[in-house]
C-alpha cells in the first residue's frame, strides 16, 4: 500500500507517493492513472487534473488546513493553454439541523381499522413514510392549522401526532468539524473519488468525499456520514466558504421572474447566510478568473411537501475576514401558514450513510455566459422532447374547475406547460354525491376541454378514497373518456342507467362494481401514494383480493418525497420500488399481467381562492411519465394513454435520464434486455431487477467509465431460468433515474394482454 506519513521537516523530500503536510497520509493505493484523469502529490497538496467539457482542462488543488480540508485553488484553461485559476483557499461548508421523526395519525387510522395492534416495531417502521411532519416546527406544534381553503373538506384527524407538542430540546444545529489527517483516492472507471475522513456534523459522523468526473467540469462535494440516534430527521446546508474577496468578485443569479441578480459584496457584512430564491435552484460566484455555479441534486433534495413554492434554495455570504461564501441549503419550514405541519425533512435511519451532496460547476467563463452549460444538467428544467413520446404528469390537487370560474389565473398549468409537460392531470373529481357530484363532473370536464390544446391536454382523472366503493387506501382513477358515476345506488336501482341530461350514469357501491365500470369504460386504477399517508397498510392488505388482481388494477404511484432518505442512491427506492418488486413477486403465478408504477406529483394548487404562487419548483418537485403516444388525444378520446399505460408502453423519469427505447428479446432461458439510455449527469449503473416469485435479486452495470451527457445501446445477456419477471433503470450520480415496466417472463397466456 502506496501509504506514507510526513511531517513539515521531511516535506522537502515528498514524491509521487503521496504526501501532505501537517503530518497527514494519502493513500493512493486504489488510485489509477488514466489519460486525461490524474492525481498526483505535489509540495503539500494533492493535485487532481482532468479534461472537462468544451476543450477544457481542470486541476484542483487540495490540502489541509488546521485538520480541514481545503481546495486551494480550482483552476481551468483551454486545452494545452494557460492556467487561469477560478477559485482560491474555498473550503467546504456544511450545516445540518435535526429534529425527531414522528409517526402520524393519519398513518395510524388505517392501520387501526385494518386490526393492526399498534407495537413499537410498527411504529418504528411506519414512522419512515411520515408526511404530515414536520420535526422542526415548534411553536404551535400542539395547534392545528387552519382548514385549507373552502374547496377542500377538513382533514379531521390527520396532523395528530403521538408526543406532541415537539420541544426545542429535540433539535440540534451544528456545522462541520473536520479534524482529519489522511485522505485515500480512488479510481472509479472515469472518475476520481478523494475522500478525507473525521467529519463531524451534529448526531453525524463521516467523512468528506470530493467526485471529480473525466469529460466534464463538474465536481460533487458531500459530507457522507451516519448517525446512530434512532427516529433522526433533518436538513443540511452545504456549499464553500473563506474564498477571497477580490475586484470582480461578486454573487450573481437570476431571480425568479429570470431576471440577473447581483451582489458585488459592496455592502455590510452578514452574518448569517443570505438566502436567495434563485431560478433552477442555482446560485454563481463570479471572480477575475471565471465563475462557478454551485446547485443541489434536482431531486433527491426535496423531501414530503404539498406545494411547489420556491423556499430559497441558495445562499451567499460576505464575512468580516474579507472572504465570501455560496451554497444550496434546504428550507426549515413552509412559508405559506396553510402548510407549516407538512415539512417531514429527511429521513436519517440509525446507521445508513447519508449523501449531502452539493455539486460545483467549474468556467473560465463568466456569468451569464456560462449559466447555459451548468442548466443542461436539467435541460434548463425541462423535460426534454423525446420522438414518439409525449410526457404526462398526474395527480395534481388543482381544484381547477373553481379557480378558473373565480380568476381565470392558472399559474400551475402554466408552469406545467414551461416544464414541457403534454399531459397534465390533475385529480380533481367532486367529493359531493347524487345529482352535485354529476352537476360537478360535468364542470370538470367542460373545464379539461377549455384548457386543452394541439399539444397539450388537461386530463381530468380522480382520486378515490371512499369506503363505497372499499378499494383500500386512496385510488387514482384514469380514464379514456368522460365518465359519469356515483358511489351510491338506492334499493332496486340498476348498476347502470340512462340520465336525460348526462347520458349513461354508473351507481358503484362495491370494489366489483368499480372493476365492472373500469372493464365497460376502458379505465386504469393507480395507488398514488402505497404504504403512506391514507394507504398506509395498502395495497398488502388487498394483495389477495379480486379487485387488486384485475388487469384494471394496474399499480401503484411514484414519488420520492414521502419517506425520503438520504441514504437512497435511487428515487424512493424504499417506500416504492422495493414494494413494485414486492408486487410482482405476489402476482407473479396469477394468470393476470404484472403490477406498474406511475409517476405522481402530490401537489396542491388548491389552496382557497388563491392557487399556488405564480412562480414554483415544478421540475424539481416531481417525476413524469413518457406515454408512448404520437400525438396528445383530445378529452373525448383519451384511449391512445390508457392502452399505452395498460401495456407499460411508457417510461418513468425525473427527467435527466431517459429510456427511449426497451425490450426483452429472446425466447426460452436466453434472453438479452435490450435498452436505450440517454442521461446528463454522469450515468452511476444500470440495472436488471428480477423476481421468482418469492425473492428479488438484481445485476447492477457499472457505468463510472461513461461520460455526462452520454448515449449508449445497452444489450445485457440475461438467464430467465427460475425468474418469473424482470425490468430495467437506470439510475445517476444525483441520484436521478428511470424506470421501464416489469414484464412478465412465463410463455403462458396472460389475462389481459
Amino acid at each position: 500500500m502506496k501509504r506514507v506519513i510526513v511531517t513539515l521537516v521531511t516535506l522537502a523530500m515528498a514524491s509521487a507517493s503521496g504526501l501532505f503536510a501537517d503530518g497527514l497520509s494519502c493513500d493512493l493505493s486504489q488510485y489509477t492513472a488514466q489519460s486525461g484523469l490524474t492525481a498526483a502529490v505535489a509540495a503539500d497538496a494533492l493535485v487532481v487534473t482532468w479534461n472537462g467539457d468544451r476543450g477544457t482542462e481542470l486541476r484542483m488543488r487540495l490540502a489541509v488546513e488546521n485538520g480541514a480540508p481545503l481546495i486551494r485553488d480550482l483552476s481551468t484553461r483551454p486545452t494545452g493553454g494557460a492556467w487561469t485559476t477560478v477559485l482560491r483557499h474555498a473550503q467546504p461548508s456544511f450545516r445540518v439541523v435535526s429534529g425527531r421523526r414522528r409517526i402520524t395519525d393519519q398513518q395510524l387510522q388505517p392501520l387501526r381499522r385494518l386490526n393492526i395492534p399498534i407495537t413499537e416495531e410498527i411504529l418504528q417502521r411506519e414512522q419512515w413514510k411520515a408526511f404530515w411532519d414536520a420535526p422542526l416546527y415548534i411553536d404551535g406544534s400542539d395547534v392545528r392549522p387552519p382548514t385549507h381553503g373552502t374547496a377542500i373538506p377538513p382533514m379531521q384527524g390527520i396532523l395528530s401526532q403521538p408526543g406532541l407538542p415537539r420541544l426545542a430540546s429535540e433539535v440540534h444545529r451544528a456545522a462541520a468539524v473536520f479534524h482529519g489527517t489522511s485522505c485515500a483516492v480512488k479510481t472509479n472507471g472515469g472518475r476520481l473519488e478523494i475522500t478525507f475522513p473525521g467529519v463531524d456534523l451534529g448526531v453525524f459522523a463521516g467523512r468528506l468525499e470530493y467526485l471529480v468526473y473525466r469529460g466534464t467540469n463538474l465536481i460533487r462535494q458531500a459530507v457522507i456520514a451516519q448517525t446512530h440516534e434512532p427516529s433522526v430527521a433533518y436538513k443540511y446546508d452545504a456549499g464553500i466558504t473563506g474564498m477571497p474577496i477580490e475586484a470582480g468578485s461578486r454573487i450573481a443569479w437570476r431571480d425568479l421572474s429570470n431576471r440577473w441578480q447581483q451582489n458585488r459584496f459592496g455592502g455590510a457584512v452578514n452574518d448569517t447566510p443570505m438566502i436567495v430564491k434563485s431560478a433552477n435552484r442555482m446560485v454563481f460566484a463570479e471572480t477575475p478568473g471565471g465563475a462557478v455555479a454551485a446547485f443541489p441534486p434536482p431531486h433527491t433534495f426535496f423531501g414530503a411537501r404539498e406545494t411547489e413554492q420556491n423556499l430559497g434554495y441558495t445562499y451567499y455570504e460576505k464575512r468580516a475576514d474579507g472572504a465570501f461564501g455560496l451554497g444550496v441549503r434546504q428550507a426549515e419550514r413552509e412559508e405559506d401558514p396553510e402548510f407549516l405541519h407538512n415539512f417531514a425533512l429527511r429521513n436519517a435511519r440509525p446507521d445508513t450513510w447519508q449523501i449531502m451532496p452539493v455539486f460545483l460547476y467549474v468556467s473560465g467563463q463568466h456569468v451569464p455566459a456560462m449559466a447555459d452549460a451548468a442548466l443542461a444538467f436539467t435541460h434548463a428544467d425541462r423535460f426534454k422532447a423525446v420522438p414518439g413520446y409525449k410526457v404526462m404528469g398526474t395527480h395534481y390537487h388543482t381544484s381547477i374547475t373553481g379557480r378558473l370560474r373565480d380568476s381565470g389565473v392558472l399559474p400551475d398549468v402554466e408552469a406545467a406547460k414551461d416544464a414541457g409537460i403534454n399531459i397534465y392531470a390533475p385529480i380533481d373529481g367532486p367529493r359531493s354525491s347524487g345529482l352535485d357530484r354529476l352537476a360537478g363532473l360535468a364542470a370538470y370536464y367542460k373545464t379539461a376541454r377549455l384548457l386543452s390544446d394541439d399539444d397539450f391536454l388537461l386530463m381530468p382523472n380522480e382520486e378515490h378514497e371512499s369506503n363505497r366503493p372499499a378499494l383500500g387506501g386512496h385510488n387514482d382513477l384514469l380514464i379514456s373518456k368522460p365518465i359519469f358515476w356515483t358511489n351510491e345506488r338506492a334499493e332496486g336501482q340498476p348498476f347502470v342507467e340512462n340520465d336525460p341530461v348526462y347520458g349513461k350514469v354508473y351507481h358503484v357501491v362495491t370494489p366489483a362494481d368499480m372493476m365492472e365500470m373500469t372493464r365497460r369504460e376502458n379505465m386504469l386504477i393507480y395507488m398514488p401514494h402505497p404504504r403512506a399517508k391514507g394507504s398506509t397498510g395498502y395495497p398488502d392488505a388487498i394483495k389477495d383480493t379480486d379487485h387488486f388482481r384485475d388487469p384494471n388494477y394496474r399499480g401503484i404511484g411514484f414519488r420520492w418525497g414521502m419517506g425520503i432518505d438520504g441514504s437512497e442512491i435511487r428515487l424512493s427506492q424504499y417506500r416504492c420500488l422495493e414494494l413494485l418488486d414486492e408486487m410482482n413477486n405476489w402476482v407473479a403465478d396469477l394468470p393476470t399481467p404484472p403490477k406498474f408504477i406511475q409517476a405522481i406529483a402530490e401537489t396542491r394548487s388548491d389552496i382557497g381562492a388563491r392557487g399556488k404562487p405564480p412562480i414554483d419548483d415544478t421540475y424539481g418537485m416531481s417525476p413524469v411519465n413518457y406515454v408512448k403516444i404520437d400525438r396528445v388525444p383530445s378529452v373525448g378520446d383519451m384511449s391512445s394513454i390508457v392502452n399505452a399505460m395498460r401495456r407499460g408502453d411508457y417510461f418513468v423519469t425525473s427527467g435527466e435520464v431517459l429510456i427511449p427505447s426497451y425490450a426483452v428479446q429472446g425466447t426460452g432461458n436466453r434472453r438479452t434486455i435490450v435498452a436505450d439510455v440517454e442521461w446528463t449527469f454522469p450515468l452511476d449503473f444500470v440495472e436488471v431487477v428480477w423476481g421468482d416469485g418469492t425473492k428479488t435479486d438484481r445485476q447492477i452495470v457499472s457505468t463510472t467509465d461513461l461520460p455526462a451527457f452520454g448515449t449508449k445501446h445497452f444489450e445485457i445477456p440475461f438467464d430467465a431460468t427460475g425468474k418469473k419477471w424482470v425490468r430495467f433503470a437506470a439510475w445517476d450520480t444525483a441520484g436521478n433515474g428511470a424506470l421501464v415496466q416489469p414484464i412478465k417472463l412465463d410463455t403462458s397466456a396472460v389475462a389481459g394482454e
